[in-house]
């Protein structure tokens, strides 16, 4: 008995439109990767640069809300400084001998305005409810993907540390003790911005270098993810044309089949 088997056939059509419906996939979708049936250590791979682009981001993120948590203190802070420096500047006024009691009242005046101000800059300065200037702490950012990779701001108490700049009367004190008051306000506060600097400086480097991170890993999962259009249409194209002929073969076969089995009957 004379058999005819297509199987052969039949097995190669089905491997082309496969190929066929992937590179149709990988064209729509944009990724040559969709699942780990494309690929198991490639997915692998993409998984953790993508944990890595994700963790990086919010990294980010958290590096330029730090920035914007010092620039807030910092603000704060200079305000103080224009404060203190008008106290001193009034200090120094008040010292002319030729004022009277009631001159040296008037000047007062603005100085305890002065001093007020500066104790509504110290309670009201915060950053998403946390105190900057009014309490002792320290704020922690996590600026990496990775465990280890924090920035800390510490707080102070500022008010308690001006305590003598906030007392100053020149009406009863000298002019020697509120100007020493005055100087010793302009080193703390000046030295709480000098910190405040280098951490919003540490901040803003690690951004840009995050940032450049982030580019760098997007860029090798691309590599790996993303699908190469060229590379994918001119394999659309050979396996519409395999198909084609493997269609073609196909009918033939079934052709020569149907001619032999009428022979036979």
């Amino acid at each position: 008995m004379i058999g005819l088997n297509t199987d052969s056939n039949t097995s190669l059509l089905q491997q082309i439109q496969q190929r066929q419906n992937e590179r149709l996939e990988q064209l729509a979708s944009g990724r040559r990767i969709n699942s780990a049936a494309d690929g198991a250590a490639a997915q692998q791979i993409i998984d953790r640069l993508t944990s890595q682009v994700e963790g990086n981001r919010q990294s980010i993120s958290n590096a330029y809300d730090g920035v914007s948590l010092a620039q807030v203190a910092e603000g704060g802070l200079s305000g103080i400084t224009e404060d203190v420096n008008r106290i001193r500047e009034l200090t120094i006024q008040a010292g002319n001998g030729l004022l009277n009691d009631s001159d040296r009242s008037a000047i007062q005046q603005e100085i305890s305005q002065l001093q007020d101000n500066i104790s509504q800059t110290v309670e009201q300065t915060t950053f998403a409810g946390q105190p900057l200037l009014s309490e002792e702490g320290s704020i922690s950012f996590q600026v990496g993907a990775n465990a280890g990779q924090q920035i800390n701001v510490n707080t102070q108490d500022i008010g308690s540390q001006l305590s003598d700049v906030l007392n100053i009367d020149v009406t009863s004190q000298s002019v020697d003790d509120a100007l020493a008051a005055a100087d010793a306000a302009i080193e703390t506060v000046g030295a709480a911005r000098g910190e405040l600097g280098a951490t919003q400086n540490q901040f803003e480097s690690r951004a840009r270098s995050l940032s450049q991170a982030d580019v760098n890993v997007t860029a090798a999962r691309s590599r790996i993810a993303d699908t190469d259009f060229a590379q994918a249409t001119s394999e659309l194209a050979a396996a519409n044309v395999l198909n084609q002929s493997s269609i073609a073969v196909q009918a033939q076969s079934n052709q020569q089949q149907g001619a032999v089995l009428s022979l036979l009957s």
